[in-house]
């Protein structure tokens, strides 16, 4: 598939990008790692990658996040292009966290920017992120090796994770679902709702839909193959169709949104946990309660 050259980013932004980025210390991290090596750790037989992810470009990269060069040059350009700092986007999310989670899973979580700051947040809890991309998570993996953070990464399909049901008491996805049609997000909605404790939330980061659908031009900054499709759609409306209740969305400097769910306490069949032991390697079948929830 080509790569389109009529994008904002192709035509005015990568020039500009590029004259910030150290290229040669970029291709010399990339020669630094055996990619296929590192990846084969993390690559799962019975992951299926879906046609929507593999069979399109994103960013202007052919294979989308299937590759090394996807992994490399994710951080350098993302630390540009979201205004008025990639920090202070992501942060959005973890300051809209009201549970104290013992157990966190970032989906989508790429190179694992999110996933660091989550785990630097809730020093005690357990935090996982999964990803389609296994090389993705070589890098995610090096950088939270960089900064002392014990995490878990794992190869995997945000849509069907594997977990048991209530394993979780916080799932996060930042930057996830304009990379995806609206209805795998739907899914992905549902499955987190699957995954989580009663009680439990769901915090989703991505761009602000009113504002793109506003300001078509925006919807043309990159090369987003569902951008369009995401922009017509409602995090909040799919939200409340998984499930779950006191759902809002609040605005992250105009460009983004931080759109916010709880999985609501039942009546009859609430499961009780007791504390156990954790495994970092088989983490399935294990629940603790969120607790905690600030109104």
């Amino acid at each position: 598939m080509a790569v389109r050259q009529d994008t904002i980013w192709e035509r005015f932004l990568s020039p500009v990008v590029r004259l910030l980025i150290d290229e040669d210390g970029l291709r010399r991290y990339a020669d630094s790692i055996n990619w296929e090596k590192e990846s084969d750790r993390y690559r799962r037989d019975d992951v299926i990658i879906p046609s929507y992810y593999s069979n399109q470009n994103f960013h202007g990269i052919a294979g989308g996040y299937l590759n090394s060069d996807a992994a490399v040059t994710y951080d350098p350009i993302t630390q540009y292009v979201i205004p008025p700092n990639e920090g202070i986007v992501r942060q959005a999310l973890v300051d809209a966290v009201q549970v104290k989670p013992r157990r966190i899973l970032d989906l989508g979580c790429g190179t694992g920017s999110t996933t660091l700051m989550l785990k630097q947040a809730f020093p005690e809890a357990e935090v996982i992120g999964l990803d389609l991309s296994p090389y993705m998570l070589v890098r995610a993996e090096d950088k939270a090796r960089n900064a002392g953070l014990e995490i878990v990464w794992r190869h995997g399909n945000a849509e069907k994770t594997g977990w048991k049901d209530a394993t979780f008491d916080l799932v996060t996805a930042s930057l996830l679902f304009h990379e995806t049609p609206d209805a795998v997000s739907l899914a992905i909605l549902r499955e987190s709702f699957r995954l989580l404790v009663t009680g439990g939330q769901v915090l989703i980061l991505d761009g602000n839909q009113k504002t793109l659908r506003q300001l078509e031009w925006l919807n043309d900054v990159f090369e987003e193959p569902y951008i369009r499709e995401y922009a017509a759609s409602s995090t909040e409306a799919n939200m409340g169709a998984a499930g779950f209740e006191a759902v809002r969305s609040q605005d992250v400097w105009w460009i983004n949104q931080v759109t916010s769910g709880i999985k609501p306490i039942a009546t009859e069949n609430v499961r009780h946990y007791t504390p156990t032991s954790v495994d970092n390697n088989d983490l399935e079948g294990l629940g603790s309660p969120a607790f905690g929830i600030r109104a």
